[in-house]
């Protein structure tokens, strides 16, 4: 059993997305409720997070695209791209407590504790780019984290995996051409945000730490664990990486609105069994998993538990 250690803030709930919008506070509430009504909420650490500092996020984020942001939400604006990442007067506090969040759980991950940590917060972050709001994402809360474990912590080495639902084009945008950090991620596709083709593999010194897992529409537990043994497992086997950080998304389940998969609660409890097991000889420091998507409160809910159980058994 390993120390599970959760990250949560209360000033996340302030995040105002507006009525009828799919990312709203009650995801979160939702899923904080029904985890303190079991024996994990006792079993695990807690631990509130600072906000980032602006330099730790100009590490993945353009300084002008940082400053567009705060100054459009300080002016009242409702709305950062011409699609669905609304905002409100306090999204800007929220996005950067959510990635001071992936931030401590660096700390708590690499820092001498090695614990393996869970951030349950929002708005969440890999669809954001490098200079680019989009999807409800401000900003990129797992690159945040995989910077901040480099320059830190000297960590040579990072793989995040990204079993959300929807391709984190984001994250494939910011290291691209990095050869220091290993991106997988399996996605519907076709689906919004419409990138994440097989074929797309990274460029430059960073070709081949792209590895991108399309699976249509439809696809369940035994399609995804193909997934993994075929192509996820053989990335992360022979990238080795020092530290893994998931950008756990869970609306790849069969109840979720906003896809249209067939995935069980159980199934993520699977995906984290194989990923840590594939990692377990190369890993120098805990696990790091941020919440990332997840829309129907129940399946969320009862998936985050059974990730956390297995987590907690890594």
């Amino acid at each position: 059993m390993s120390r599970l250690t959760f990250l949560y803030h209360p000033d996340v709930l302030l995040h105002d997305t507006g009525a009828g919008h799919p990312e709203r506070r009650l995801r979160v509430e939702t899923l904080v409720a029904h985890l303190m009504s079991t024996d994990l909420w006792s079993a695990m650490d807690h631990r509130r997070p600072e906000e980032a500092p602006l330099e730790a996020m100009t590490a993945v984020h353009t300084s002008p695209y940082l400053e567009t942001v705060e100054r459009t939400i300080a002016n009242g604006e409702t709305l950062l791209d011409d699609g669905d990442t609304r905002v409100c007067p306090a999204s800007w506090r929220a996005a950067r407590l959510a990635a001071g969040a992936a931030m401590l759980g660096i700390d708590l991950a690499c820092g001498g504790e090695r614990a393996h940590v869970f951030s349950a917060m929002r708005p969440p972050g890999h669809h954001a780019e490098s200079s680019r709001a989009m999807g409800f994402c401000i900003v990129n809360h797992v690159a945040v984290a995989a910077r901040h474990a480099q320059r830190r912590y000297g960590i040579g080495r990072v793989a995040i995996v990204d079993w959300d639902v929807h391709h984190g084009n984001g994250t494939e945008e910011i290291f691209w051409r990095d050869p220091s950090v290993l991106y997988v991620s399996l996605h519907q596709y076709p689906l919004w945000p419409g990138t994440g083709a097989a074929s797309d593999a990274g460029d430059g010194d960073g070709r081949g730490t792209t590895v991108n897992c399309p699976l249509p529409p439809g696809s369940g537990e035994q399609a995804y664990e193909r997934a993994f043994r075929e192509r996820v497992v053989p990335a992360l086997t022979s990238f080795g990486p020092e530290l893994l950080i998931i950008s756990a998304g869970f609306d790849a389940h069969r109840d979720d609105p906003l896809a249209n998969m067939d995935l069980r609660a159980e199934s993520f409890g699977r995906f984290t069994q194989m990923v840590g097991e594939a990692t377990s000889r190369s890993l120098s420091a805990g696990i790091v998993s941020v919440l990332e998507g997840g829309y129907d409160l129940r399946a969320l809910s009862s998936s985050v538990e059974v990730h956390l159980r297995e987590l907690s058994a890594a």
